[in-house]
């Protein structure tokens, strides 16, 4: 069902935030920092993965991003919602029932059989697609589904996120330069401020990812492991 309330932007943050911190998918730790997937350290983690187990909070971050992509992209913008393999597969397919639009998904490379394909489901020329996945960091994966997805003939000019870190400068220049635009739930600022508010987390756990968070370049450069 389309939803037809709209909470304003600040709001869906602060409650998405909340969200993420209470079902523990926000992680910090400062003295045994995580490593991402780049092989470099951050005393930051989120895993929106984990939201598929709470269907209460599932609903209503889902309800928040149909309003989210309905509000900046417009009512009529799309013909089909694609996820991207593997996270952002469910999201697209709480996305596409409620806005009622056609449901499919980009695999991260062909499968290397049958037909070879990396676009599951139906998805024809011309079609306008969203592109659903769970956060975003540097952008760069997302560049990878989006030419998949126009390699069909469709179009896709949106991605939409629960969680976007927006600490990288470069993010939106790298989607914007390859046509995309980014539409996004809550950020790391938003966590903290709500971390904060509720001493969520130690003062001084906070401090230091803040610091992390004003420039992470400089901070993975200090933390890099011997």
């Amino acid at each position: 069902m389309i939803p037809t309330s709209y909470p304003t932007r600040e709001e869906i943050a602060r409650l998405t935030a909340a969200m993420l911190i209470e079902i523990g998918a926000v992680n910090f730790n400062t003295e045994t920092p995580y490593t991402l997937s780049s092989g470099l350290p951050s005393p930051s983690y989120i895993d929106c993965r984990k939201l598929i187990s709470f269907p209460r909070i599932r609903a209503t971050l889902m309800d928040f991003l149909v309003c989210t992509i309905m509000r900046n992209a417009g009512f009529e913008a799309f013909d089909n919602i694609a996820g991207g393999e593997t996270a952002g597969i469910p999201f697209a397919a709480l996305v596409a029932e409620r806005m009622a639009l056609p449901m499919t998904y980009v695999r991260k490379k062909p499968k290397g059989y049958g037909r070879n394909a990396r676009i599951e489901g139906a998805m024809s020329e011309g079609q306008r697609v969203l592109l659903v996945e769970d956060l975003a960091t540097d952008g760069g994966s997302k560049l990878s589904f989006v030419d998949a997805i126009r390699d069909t003939g469709a179009e896709c000019g949106h991605t939409a996120v629960i969680f976007y870190y927006d600490i990288f400068p470069e993010t939106e220049k790298t989607l914007g330069d390859h046509g995309v635009a980014l539409h996004h739930l809550c950020t790391w600022w938003d966590v903290l401020a709500v971390a904060r508010e509720t001493n969520a987390f130690p003062a001084q756990t906070l401090d230091e990812v803040e610091a992390f968070l004003k420039d992470p370049r400089a901070w993975q450069e200090a933390h890099k492991p011997a």
